[in-house]
């Protein structure tokens, strides 16, 4: 199954702008792989106190929040299946070879997200934004829907990612606070001009194109099968009674009459008319064969895995640019969007001066510090 839970901030919505219909995503964080004698480290036992109390190891604190070896092990295991990578626990990351390599490459990324996560969540609580139940439930049902799962469903991909519910509703409330801070301190800095959106528009004019559709009537007739499967007699003889038809209709025959008669298609209530279909949601053998017809004409038959269709040709629309004042708003929506990743670099170089963060690891502040530092080219 699809790990449904990776981009949890998709269940969510904003209205406080116009970018919030694409609201942009966090920007890349580097990937620099730590000092070769530097292994991530995979969790130990924790230690306990008593009966109860699990002391957990402290990676880095940033204005006092902790971020712990078990958060990081977390992540770690979210980022490989995200990969496609076989792993099923944090044991795994101990004995498999193939993923100690990867803890090398992916770790210091996390690290570096992590700290900027931490500061921007902190300036979310600070601006007094909230994600509450109402927002939570909003955002369960969000992703319900999407993922096409009921609450059993949902129990069980959750399981499958190795969530709590609560989890789930932390790394949704993250999104929620960063979105947040996102569009009340970073977006209102960003003063896009009419004249800017105009020449965006210019410059990208197949990013607001109409979709170009063709409307059809179609004709079915079934092929039997037995548990020995199609006899090609049969075939043939489907085949024969089709091609037959299409004459008829090339003689003058009212086709949505014979679509009436003799198709076993559902649409034959409706003369078999398929209206609005858009021409890139066609299989590639269906493009080609309704491209080759002119408004009126009938396709040649085509064999489906039950049976024979024809296809008329009603109608074609070509592909036409939106006009600008009906996209104005996805136009400014993409600018922020192209923006939001420097702007947001900015933002948190600021967060950071300000900020007091602590790590308990050198070896973990290691890689921090070469993932964050500026790449240079070697000379040539």
């Amino acid at each position: 199954m699809k790990h449904v839970f990776v981009a949890v901030a998709a269940a969510l919505s904003f209205s406080v702008s116009t970018a919030a219909q694409n609201p942009p995503t966090p920007p890349p964080t580097p990937t620099t792989a730590p000092p070769a004698q530097t292994t991530p480290a995979t969790p130990a036992a924790p230690a306990t106190a008593g009966k109860s109390m699990v002391i957990q190891k402290v990676i880095v604190k940033v204005n006092g929040e902790v971020f712990t070896l078990t958060d990081l092990t977390q992540r770690q295991i979210q980022i490989l299946r995200e990969q496609n990578r076989q792993v099923r626990n944090a044991s795994d990351l101990q004995t498999d070879a193939g993923l100690s390599k990867a803890l090398i490459e992916i770790t210091p990324a996390i690290l570096v997200e992590v700290v900027d996560e931490l500061l921007m969540v902190q300036r979310g609580r600070e601006l007094g934004i909230k994600f509450g139940d109402d927002k939570f439930k909003e955002a369960l049902d969000n992703i319900k829907k999407e993922n096409k799962l009921d609450d059993a469903g949902l129990a069980k991909a959750l399981q499958q990612e190795g969530l709590t519910l609560q989890e789930l509703r932390q790394n949704l409330e993250r999104s929620w606070l960063q979105r947040g801070v996102q569009q009340q301190e970073i977006m209102p800095a960003m003063n896009i001009t009419e004249e800017e959106k105009r020449q965006y528009y210019a410059a990208h004019p197949t990013e607001f194109m109409t979709a170009a559709t063709v409307t059809v009537r179609e004709l079915f007739m079934a092929v039997p099968s037995t548990a020995a499967g199609v006899s090609v007699g049969i075939d043939e003889e489907v085949k024969e009674k089709i091609l037959a038809v299409r004459e008829r209709a090339r003689k003058g025959e009212d086709y949505a009459k014979l679509v009436g008669e003799l198709s076993e298609a559902g649409s034959k209530a409706n003369g078999g008319l398929i209206p609005n279909i858009i021409v890139t949601d066609l299989s590639p053998a269906l493009n080609e064969l309704l491209g080759k017809l002119k408004p009126g004409e009938i396709s040649e038959p085509m064999r489906t895995s039950t049976g024979y269709v024809l296809f008329k040709l009603e109608s074609r629309s070509e592909a036409t640019p939106e006009p600008f004042a009906k996209v104005r708003d996805a136009i400014t929506a993409k600018i922020y969007e192209s923006r939001m990743d420097g702007e947001q670099r900015k933002f948190l170089e600021r967060l950071r001066t300000q900020a007091l963060i602590e790590w308990k690891d050198d070896s973990y502040k290691q890689m921090y510090e070469k993932a964050r530092a500026p790449k240079t080219t070697g000379a040539g």
